[in-house]
C-alpha cells in the first residue's frame, strides 16, 4: 500500500566497485580451471547472455600462507569489461583485470580458497582468461571446460511437487537449521521435508535512512529474543536509495543477508520500488542488483528474494512481463531459491484499484518455484481485502512480504483487532510474513521507540512500542516446523 515519502535521515556510502549495466540472464557457460602447482589455483565460471555476464572466480592459494593478495588476468577480447564487483576491489586498465582483497578475506593459508564475483558486459565474444596471477605468481596451465554449456534456455516449468525423501533433522535448533533449502508446494511454502511451514519476521526500514538500526546487537535481538525465522532487507530503489550509490547498497544488502544467515534466519531480499509504480522503470537496474546478490548467495539455502515490491498504477500484464524477464536471471546463480513477485496496486492482489487475484489465476507469471506478494495496513484494509487473500491462497502461493498493525501511511494508532484478525488468519493458511517495521522511525508502524537505535539496547519493554510489542508476542509463538 502507498506510504508517504520519509526524510532522507542518512545517507549509505560504501566503497565498492564501479558503475551499473542491464544484465538478463540465459545460459551458463563452461567453468574453467587455471592450475599452478607451484603457486595457486583459479576456477573461473560465468553465467553469460547477450552483452552481459556474471563471473564467480575461485582463488586457491598453494604456495606459501599470505596477508593480502592481488589476482590479475587479463580478458582475451578488448570488448569485456568489469562492470560491478563484490568481494574485492576491482580495476581495470585495457583488458587487463585486477582485484584486491578486501579486510575480511586478505589471509590466506596454504591450501585456503576464498571466492570473488563481479558483473560484466561484453561486445563480440565472452572467452574466459586463460592466464592469472596471484601476488605476481603466475596460475599457469590450460583452461578445461568443468561443464558443458547448455543448448536449451533454462526451463522454466514449475519443479516436480512430490516431497523428497526423509532424512534425519539436521543438527541446531535455528530456523534455518531446521527447515533448509525451502521450496514452493502446491500453494504452500515448504521446508526440505516437503511440509507446509509459516515464517514469520520483520521488516527492515530504508537501508538509507536507518542503517543505523541494523547491528550486531538488534539482529541478536531480533533472532534471539523475538524468535523471529525471518529478516526483510527492504532496499529502496528511488527516494535516495540503489539508484544513487549501486555498489553501496548491493554491498550492504550482501552484509545484511550474511547477518541473517549467521543467527539462522531467512533473508528475504526487497528490490522496493514504490514510486514510479511501473516496475519496468527499474527493469535494468533490477537485473543489475539481482545477477549480483544471487551470485554472491547462490551458496546459501536461506535466501528469498522478492523482485518488485508495490507495483501500482500498471498492468498485472505488466508486471508478469517484468517478473519474467527478472527471475531468470537469479535462475542463472541459484535455480532453487524461491521468487516472490508483487501484485497489482501496491501488491494488493488488484484489490486497491478494484480488481481481485483472478487475473494472476488466469495468467500466472511462467516460471516455477514462485509466490505472489500481498501487503496489508491493518488499520486501513480490513474485512473485503481478508476475503479475498483467503480466496486468492486457495489458488496461488501466498506470502504477506510487508504488514502494518497501522494505517497505510506507516502512522497512526495500532489498530490491534484488525491486526490479531489478520494474523489469525495468516497463522490458519500457514502464510509467511514480515512486520513492516524494524526500526526506531517516528511513526506508529516502527517496532522501537524513537532513538532506540542510537542508545544499543533493543531487549526488555522499555524500548519497544505498541506495535513492537504486539508484533513481538505474536512472533514468538511460531509454527512448530514439522519434519515427518
Amino acid at each position: 500500500m502507498k506510504r508517504v515519502p520519509r526524510p532522507s535521515r542518512r545517507h549509505l556510502a560504501v566503497a565498492g566497485a564501479v558503475g551499473a549495466l542491464a544484465l538478463g540472464a540465459t545460459a551458463v557457460l563452461p567453468a574453467t580451471n587455471a592450475m599452478a602447482a607451484t603457486g595457486c589455483a583459479v576456477t573461473y565460471t560465468t553465467n553469460s547472455w547477450a552483452g552481459g555476464f556474471t563471473a564467480s572466480v575461485t582463488v586457491k592459494n598453494l604456495g606459501a600462507a599470505v596477508n593480502g593478495w592481488t589476482l590479475g588476468f587479463s580478458f582475451p577480447h578488448s570488448g569485456q569489461r568489469v562492470v560491478q564487483g563484490w568481494s574485492a576491489t576491482f580495476n581495470q586498465t585495457g583488458s587487463a583485470v585486477t582485484a584486491q582483497s578486501l579486510s575480511y578475506n586478505g589471509s590466506l593459508a596454504t591450501g585456503a580458497s576464498t571466492t570473488i564475483g563481479f558483473n560484466g558486459s561484453w561486445t563480440s565474444s565472452n572467452p574466459a582468461p586463460t592466464s592469472f596471477t596471484l601476488n605476481g605468481t603466475v596460475c599457469t596451465g590450460g583452461t578445461t571446460p568443468t561443464t558443458p554449456p547448455p543448448t536449451t534456455p533454462p526451463p522454466t516449468t514449475p519443479p516436480p511437487t512430490t516431497p523428497p525423501p526423509t532424512t534425519p533433522p539436521p543438527g541446531g535448533t535455528t530456523p534455518v537449521a531446521i527447515n533448509g533449502q525451502l521450496r514452493v508446494c502446491g500453494v504452500n511454502l515448504c521446508n526440505q521435508y516437503g511440509k507446509p511451514i509459516q515464517l514469520r519476521g520483520m521488516s527492515t526500514h530504508g537501508l538509507q535512512w536507518f542503517s543505523q538500526c541494523y547491528n550486531d546487537a538488534s539482529l541478536d535481538a531480533l533472532s534471539k529474543d523475538w524468535l523471529a525465522d525471518l529478516l526483510r532487507v527492504s532496499m529502496y530503489v528511488q527516494e535516495d536509495g540503489y539508484e544513487t550509490d549501486p555498489a553501496g547498497f548491493t554491498n550492504r544488502v550482501n552484509t545484511l543477508v550474511d547477518e541473517a544467515t549467521e543467527r539462522g534466519m531467512y533473508a528475504l531480499v526487497d528490490f522496493h520500488t514504490l514510486t514510479p509504480g511501473d516496475p519496468m522503470f527499474n527493469l535494468e537496474r533490477a537485473k543489475t542488483f539481482f545477477a549480483a546478490v544471487s551470485a554472491r548467495h547462490a551458496g546459501k539455502n536461506n535466501v528469498i528474494y522478492e523482485i518488485t515490491n508495490e507495483p501500482n498504477g500498471v498492468s498485472w500484464s505488466t508486471i508478469k512481463n517484468y517478473a519474467e524477464q527478472v527471475i531468470p536471471v537469479i535462475r542463472a546463480n541459484d535455480p532453487d531459491a524461491v521468487v516472490v513477485v508483487g501484485t497489482r496496486a501496491w501488491s494488493s492482489l488488484g484489490v486497491s484499484e478494484g480488481g481481485n487475484s483472478t487475473e494472476v489465476v488466469n495468467n500466472p507469471v511462467n516460471a516455477g518455484n514462485i509466490m505472489y506478494a500481498f501487503h496489508f495496513y491493518a488499520a486501513s484494509h480490513r474485512d473485503s481485502y481478508r476475503a479475498e487473500l483467503e480466496r486468492a491462497a486457495a489458488r496461488l502461493p501466498m506470502f504477506v512480504t510487508e504488514f502494518g498493525t497501522v494505517t497505510y501511511t506507516g502512522g497512526g494508532a495500532v489498530d490491534a483487532a484488525s491486526s490479531t484478525a489478520w494474523l489469525d488468519l495468516l497463522d490458519r493458511l500457514k502464510i509467511s510474513y514480515a512486520n513492516w517495521t524494524f526500526s526506531d522511525a517516528d511513526e506508529g508502524s516502527a517496532a522501537y521507540r524513537p532513538g532506540t537505535c542510537y542508545g544499543g539496547t533493543y531487549t526488555g519493554p522499555s524500548v519497544l512500542t505498541e506495535s513492537g510489542t504486539f508484533m513481538r508476542n505474536r512472533i514468538r509463538t511460531p509454527d512448530n516446523f514439522p519434519t515427518s
